[in-house]
């Protein structure tokens, strides 16, 4: 029987060990590692030629997705079970713009009984087949249809009116007239398809504010969640305090 070197990547001990249990009970022949943010496991797998990686989405330090991108970059041959309890849209998203061609990897809930998510390692690590969650797969068919799909400049747009920024700020730091601003946003509320819900009265005015039911919708697709809104305000951050030095 063939003997493999196993990486799991998660910073919840109790994760990890149910992951390690389940190794060893199903005879997954092999070492057995453990990283517990996104860049330990980054330079533990690159150690390898051919990884064979269990992956948590939301880690410390680096993210599940940045971290196969940056492990695909460095071995390409590496195989990932992502394994998460989120199916978010911005995640489906950001990994479909990211899988090479030809690689095999897998995408199963967390919230999936024992022995489906056993089958979905063996299927990724073993028998070298990719295998996606039937629930990420039906968000899969939304992030890859044109009328529902972002593009990366409507994203970009939800993602600052997240934030909470004016169409004035917005234009600063995306380069952008006050009319550019505008055009982006009306191709994101087409998008997420609240321009249609949005109905005028003579004596209440408009019914929604569309900035705020852009947020709730991207809230409540997956587009937007809060873990990875810290990065986008440290970033926010960031480029704010260079405006500002900038404008003395």
């Amino acid at each position: 029987m063939e003997t493999y070197k196993f990486l799991i990547a998660e910073d919840n001990p109790k994760d990890f060990e149910f992951l390690e249990r389940l190794l060893r009970e199903e005879d997954f022949t092999g070492d057995i590692e453990r990283a517990d943010n996104g860049l330990a496991a980054l330079k533990m797998a690159a150690q390898v030629e051919r990884p064979l990686v269990i992956s948590d989405i939301q880690m410390p330090e680096m993210n599940g997705i940045d971290f196969a991108r940056a492990l695909w970059d460095k071995r390409p041959l590496a195989r990932i079970v992502f394994w998460s309890q989120y199916k978010d849209e911005m995640y489906v998203r950001a990994l479909l713009r990211i899988v090479p061609p030809e690689t095999v990897y897998g995408y199963v809930l967390k919230s999936n009984p024992r022995d489906r998510i056993a089958a979905a390692i063996r299927t990724v690590l073993i028998d070298e087949q990719c295998w996606i969650d039937p629930e990420v797969r039906k968000v899969q068919g939304r992030t890859g249809h044109s009328q529902t799909s972002l593009s990366d400049i409507e994203y970009e747009a939800l993602l600052d009116i997240s934030l909470g920024l004016t169409d004035n700020l917005i234009a600063q730091r995306r380069y952008l007239s006050r009319r550019g601003v505008q055009s982006r946003l009306n191709s994101l509320y087409s998008k997420l398809g609240i321009d249609q819900e949005q109905f005028h009265s003579e004596k209440f005015g408009d019914a929604f504010n569309l900035r705020n039911r852009a947020v709730a919708s991207g809230l409540r697709r997956g587009l937007i969640n809060a873990f990875e809104m810290e990065n986008e305000e440290q970033d926010f951050q960031a480029w704010l305090k260079r405006f500002k030095s900038s404008q003395r």
